[in-house]
């Protein structure tokens, strides 16, 4: 439990039981701001976290991100019409649709801004003249091939017509849905300038959310009388309330549905859980048969670079799912692992940041930080989530002077009352970026 410090006068910092402690300040605003996080750290892990790692301030209650995936990550195309066998010849052979058409029609699997469409094809928009490309072949063997001439660039759905020039001399077919990628490019001496593209960022919002809690009143008498157990009965229900309140926030940054309906109405800040099972990667697992090679897959494609994920995850996992993580015995998860296929996963138990207990899983993809989360049981007692930290972030509201991170705000009763009530209010949010680089693993 944390320490809570007063000051009675400008200097004169004293603390919670010692001489001198006064809470009865009138209408005394505290800013409570970082430590609200040290309030049982274990009991709220994500919310202590994001206080500790990842709280940015904003200044707007509805905050704007700008979600930016590099280029690296999405020029890689497949062809929409294959060619059937023909002999090529370096520098003269064109690639064609089978009907002796020099241009070939090319898809891509994600939009403008680099988000996977799943299976919707759409148009390429980072071909240019000069480009060189490599295309696999119907043995699978990658074939070099220059771009010579690309067709009206229009955005949306549908192919795009380029014209590829073979850099090699060779007999083969390519097959309709080949695989493509740009591997870099080719000019002549004293040419000029080619035409370019850029990346687009996709826009996203988020919302705050304004968190109360009150102190229940105690009357004058109430405040004077000495109680058994714990002697001042305001200070025992300030530190629940404390707990209550943070409690609260991370009860909303993991399950919250964010919404905005401006003006006067209530606003709500997305929940790290619903937002990437909306929005990220959803992998399903069985309690009967899971095993080491089910994860491994998973993982080889949550930690795909291309989607602009870090090496590390947060994983925060209910308590039948960290018991079923960690069982020895024949078909467990660490017999499969460490028994029979030690040399691929290393596992650790290591201590957290706030004392608590941490099993490292690191697999050859990347490395993963089990705890358990108290939150995740009920409906959620068969989930774990897997969060990028460096993809989230707390956005308590700041501006003009103003903090709106936790304060408390003293003796908000009628001026007439013979009686004290305290309020403790945040307003803040959180912020999901790349929801591609968090995952939501459910067990069935």
């Amino acid at each position: 439990m944390a320490t809570y410090t007063y000051s009675t006068n400008v200097g004169n910092t004293t603390a919670n039981g010692s001489a001198g402690t006064s809470l009865d300040q009138t209408r005394r605003m505290y800013n409570f701001g970082d430590r609200i996080a040290e309030i049982e750290p274990a009991q709220a892990l994500f919310m202590s976290y994001l206080y500790k790692n990842r709280k940015i301030p904003t200044d707007d209650p509805i905050f704007k991100l700008l979600e930016q995936r590099h280029q690296w990550q999405r020029r890689n195309f497949y062809l929409g019409e294959g060619d059937a066998e023909q002999a090529y010849t370096s520098g003269t052979t064109y690639l064609n649709d089978g009907e002796g058409d020099d241009y070939t029609a090319t898809y891509v699997l994600y939009d403008r801004f680099g988000r996977s469409t799943d299976t919707t094809e759409t148009r390429p928009e980072f071909f240019i003249v000069g480009q060189v490309v490599a295309i696999a072949d119907s043995d699978g063997t990658a074939r070099r091939f220059r771009i010579a001439a690309v067709d009206t660039l229009v955005s949306g759905a549908g192919d795009l017509d380029v014209k590829f020039l073979a850099l090699f001399s060779a007999t083969c077919t390519f097959e309709d849905g080949a695989k493509g990628q740009v591997i870099g490019s080719a000019f002549a001496e004293a040419t000029g300038a080619p035409l370019g593209w850029k990346d687009e960022l996709y826009d996203r919002e988020g919302y705050t959310q304004i968190f109360k809690t009150s102190i229940p009143i105690f009357s004058g008498t109430n405040q004077a009388t000495r109680f058994r157990g714990k002697p001042n009965e305001m200070l025992r229900v300030w530190k629940e309330k404390l707990k209550e309140h943070k409690m609260d926030m991370e009860q909303s940054a993991m399950f919250g549905y964010g919404a905005s309906g401006g003006g006067a109405t209530v606003q709500y800040s997305w929940g790290i859980l619903p937002y990437t099972e909306t929005y990220g990667n959803n992998y399903s697992f069985n309690y009967g048969n899971f095993s080491y090679d089910s994860f491994l897959d998973a993982m080889e494609d949550f930690f795909a670079p291309e989607s602009g994920n870090s090496m590390d995850k947060l994983v925060l996992c209910s308590r039948k799912v960290l018991n079923k993580m960690n069982k020895l015995g024949e078909g467990g998860f660490l017999n499969n692992t460490v028994g029979s296929s030690q040399y691929r996963m290393d596992i650790q138990n290591i201590q957290g940041q706030f004392g608590h207990n941490v099993t490292k899983v690191n697999t050859i993809f990347g490395n993963l930080h089990f705890m358990a989360a108290p939150l995740l049981r009920n409906m959620w007692e068969d989930y774990a989530i897997a969060i990028d930290l460096k993809n989230v972030a707390w956005r308590p509201l700041k501006a003009n002077g103003i903090n709106r991170d936790t304060f408390i705000k003293t003796n908000v009763q009628d001026n007439d009352v013979d009686g004290r009530k305290d309020l403790i209010t945040t307003e803040a949010g959180l912020e999901v970026n790349l929801p591609e680089t968090h995952a939501i693993f459910k067990w069935s």
